[in-house]
């Protein structure tokens, strides 16, 4: 996409780097849209078919998210030749500008599929957890859904693959009409097929949203500021069949969103007669908990921030030696590819090799927490930043001794293989803290909570792709002047790429300190089993 964007439409890097920023913030953020319409009015089973159809109308492929990337719209960019620039003449006559409506076309299609992945994403895989549990009491549910989450997670990871290898290799060799229809067709089919199952799918109905059950306890608070603390429990307005909690003292503030002002308020069947007028004790602690996980959240967005630069590595590997064998060379777009084989590795060699061998060393069962995992994943990411920047300037430092300092296109002998090292080191920074990061949410959170765990991961990527974008632009606008070139500069050898791989490295470092305080803030932390945990929000869907 990032050399779609600058060979058809003559964008510049910092110019496509944060367009596709954007695209990427809107596509993490949606899921989040689609889990609330999904919970509280169209279903699991609607919300995802509906998604399916957006997602034709814009699929090409896959990320490491298993967001649609491409579209039907997309393709049609690529067909038509008005909907693009044309083609620069050799005449001397200047080239020809993207116009309003063809940039409005394609923002337009990269939009659709935003839409479709707030679809899919958003329930796809409580939807499958859901054709599990039969209501049957099975003794093998458990066994049956780590099952079914360990292949949900491996065919993401071999989608990523197929996409970064065979998708990526039609477009380099056979262009953008058939590198975005095959993908646009293979779409259509799965659409096609998921309907067509219809009639064998469990659809479990639409329950009530956690979302508006924040925004009620926040603004029942507000309207009871005023109110005194009661002395008495039974003063505090609890969910039905749930024991007499006390609400802890921590953000007391909210506890008065659950105080019983007069006896009306609670119906005889002790429900609250109107629940913008007062909260259970169970709503009150949920929203607690929630506000006492964001600061660790917050520390995983410099990870996302480093796993979101994707064009400078491409344009770092269009420039070397891709070669594996005198007749095959890696497509630059594919190098991705490596940080999800070294994703892949490191799970299998810490779950059944690492693990199983310290457990037996120590005579007892050892597993680090997640909280800890999460740290060792920002420690490797800000390694991974110093490796890119390193790797760079020694790429940087040839290609000027080639004298190629005003020829981007220039090929330097070195070998693009030593990319493989920092992509191994995001996919290692990656299993440690998305991983972590989803069984810290699971084991911290509510049971009630599992869809808030599962959305926190991609609000995260949506943020920081935002950011991203920030950081971008402020190192285009304050690293050039007059006679000086940008950092970030669409001619590689004249930028100084490695400077903004050590500014995040930098970054990234702070956050670990960001990261360590936040750690002591927040105590110790639990451990549950998420297999557990989603088996028990399907039995409450049910």
């Amino acid at each position: 996409m990032t050399f779609y964007l600058m060979r058809e439409y003559r964008m510049d890097i910092t110019t496509t780097q944060n367009l596709l920023f954007f695209w990427s913030a809107a596509t993490n953020f949606l899921p989040i849209v689609g889990a609330v319409v999904a919970d509280s009015y169209l279903g699991r089973f609607l919300t995802i078919g509906l998604g399916s159809i957006f997602s034709f109308m814009v699929t090409v492929k896959s990320t490491t998210e298993a967001w649609p990337m491409g579209t039907v719209v997309l393709w049609l960019t690529a067909m038509i030749p008005r909907a693009r620039p044309p083609p620069c003449n050799q005449s001397g006559q200047a080239c020809k500008s993207t116009t309003t409506s063809q940039y409005m076309l394609l923002v337009f299609s990269f939009l659709l599929m935003s839409i479709g992945a707030g679809g899919i994403r958003s329930s796809s895989l409580a939807f499958g957890a859901n054709q599990l549990d039969k209501g049957d009491n099975n003794p093998n549910k458990y066994k049956m859904m780590e099952s079914f989450f360990t292949w949900y997670y491996t065919l993401c990871v071999a989608s990523v693959l197929i996409a970064l290898t065979g998708i990526v290799y039609l477009q380099d060799r056979l262009g953008w009409k058939v590198g975005f229809g095959v993908p646009a067709i293979l779409m259509f089919l799965s659409a096609l097929s998921f309907y067509l199952a219809s009639p064998f799918y469990i659809k479990p109905k639409v329950r009530s949203n956690v979302f508006a059950s924040f925004i009620q306890v926040i603004v029942v608070a507000c309207k009871n500021r005023e109110l005194h603390y009661p002395n008495q429990n039974s003063d505090y307005h609890h969910k039905n069949g749930s024991g007499h909690q006390v609400p802890t003292e921590k953000l007391r503030f909210l506890n008065k969103a659950c105080i019983i002002k007069r006896p009306e308020d609670v119906k005889p069947n002790g429900v609250a007669a109107n629940p913008w007028n007062l909260c259970t004790v169970e709503q009150v602690e949920e929203l607690k908990a929630l506000i006492r996980v964001l600061p660790l959240w917050s520390t995983g967005i410099m990870i996302s921030i480093n796993m979101s630069q994707s064009s400078f590595p491409l344009l770092q590997a269009q420039s070397m030696d891709r070669h594996l064998t005198k007749g095959f060379e890696i497509p630059a777009g594919s190098f991705g590819m490596f940080m999800m084989i070294a994703l892949t590795i490191w799970v299998f060699l810490y779950d059944r090799v690492m693990l199983p061998l310290a457990s037996k060393i120590k005579g007892r069962p050892v597993r680090l927490k997640p909280i800890v995992r999460m740290g060792i994943g920002i420690f490797v990411s800000c390694m991974s930043m110093v490796v890119s920047g390193i790797i760079e300037h020694v790429r940087r430092r040839k290609a000027i001794y080639q004298g190629l300092l005003n020829n981007s296109q220039g090929l330097v002998e070195m070998s693009a293989l030593w990319l493989i090292i920092p992509n191994c080191l995001n996919g290692i920074a990656e299993a440690f803290s998305s991983i972590g990061s989803t069984e810290f949410y699971y084991s911290e959170l509510p049971r009630s909570m599992s869809s808030i765990a599962s959305a926190l991961l991609g609000l995260g990527m949506a943020v920081a792709s935002l950011l991203a974008s920030v950081i971008l632009s402020a190192a285009d606008k304050y690293t050039k002047g007059e006679g000086k070139e940008s950092w970030v500069s669409s001619n590689i050898n004249k930028g100084h790429y490695e400077y903004y791989y050590w500014f995040l490295a930098l970054l990234t470092a702070f956050n670990l300190i960001y990261f360590v305080a936040c750690c002591w803030h927040y105590g110790t932390s639990v451990e549950v089993d998420i297999t557990i945990k989603m088996m028990e929000l399907s039995d409450d869907d049910d």
